[in-house]
């Protein structure tokens, strides 16, 4: 069966260090994709509670509002694509990549596997390792899949994790304000003079979480896996 290219859309980036978790953002950074299935809005990298496994988190579709997340919709023409290098060179060793089924309403998942293609222009790599039927929106619990080798995945609506106070940042972009207001202690009423305020509190996203287990990300063909690898994500739409 042929398979379509996919053509590089947006791109996010974020550095893991075995252990630490780190992340990216770009919310409202980019009106070329704001509000298309295309649009990145965080990546995350992190240990599992597996302490073998990593967990790579792309978010996508950000600002949705309650009332619209019902009918949010993965792109069955988008696919999310984790590039993973364990070489240090900044150049993709391994791919992990998430295509939507519309027709059954699931998350297919292919690799982590070495690319044919690399760079903007990237073609689904060998056979689907899971799937998962993407989670309703206010569903009791989410749909979890364990597939080949020990990758788990979920797709569905999120309450948008990340905390950002835009009207204080656009202050010390003007020069108004010297500096960012402490985070709201839980508990706090919402609005409390002297913390910050959440933009992006009440809104969702469509989530994509993949755990893999460690073993499957080691160096391929050269170099040595040193429990260090960089992360980008990528949407390509296909052409």
């Amino acid at each position: 069966m042929k398979r379509n290219k996919l053509l590089l859309s947006a791109i996010v980036a974020a550095t893991l260090i075995t252990g630490g978790v780190m992340y990216a953002a770009d919310h409202i950074d980019t009106p070329a994709v704001t509000g298309q299935s295309t649009d990145i809005t965080d990546v995350y990298v992190f240990q599992g509670q597996n302490t073998g496994n990593l967990v790579f988190v792309a978010n996508t579709q950000g600002l949705l509002a309650p009332g619209s997340t019902a009918a949010a919709k993965f792109d069955e023409n988008t696919v999310i694509e984790f590039n993973i290098d364990n070489t240090g060179d900044a150049i993709e060793d391994l791919v992990i990549q998430c295509k939507y089924d519309a027709a059954s309403n699931s998350m297919q998942v292919y690799g982590p596997i070495m690319p044919s293609e690399k760079g903007t222009r990237s073609k689904l790599e060998g056979n689907i390792t899971a799937s998962v039927a993407v989670t309703a929106y206010g569903a009791g619990s989410p749909v979890v899949v364990t597939g080949v080798s020990g990758v788990t995945v979920f797709a569905g609506p999120r309450d948008d994790p990340f905390y950002f106070d835009l009207t204080q940042y656009s202050k010390v972009i003007a020069g108004t304000a010297t500096g960012f207001l402490p985070k709201l202690p839980v508990g706090t009423p919402v609005g409390t003079a002297g913390f910050a305020d959440d933009t992006f509190r009440g809104t969702n996203v469509l989530s994509l979480v993949v755990e893999v287990p460690k073993s499957l990300l080691g160096a391929q063909t050269s170099g040595t896996f040193t429990n260090k690898v960089n992360v980008w994500v990528e949407t390509k739409k296909k052409i």
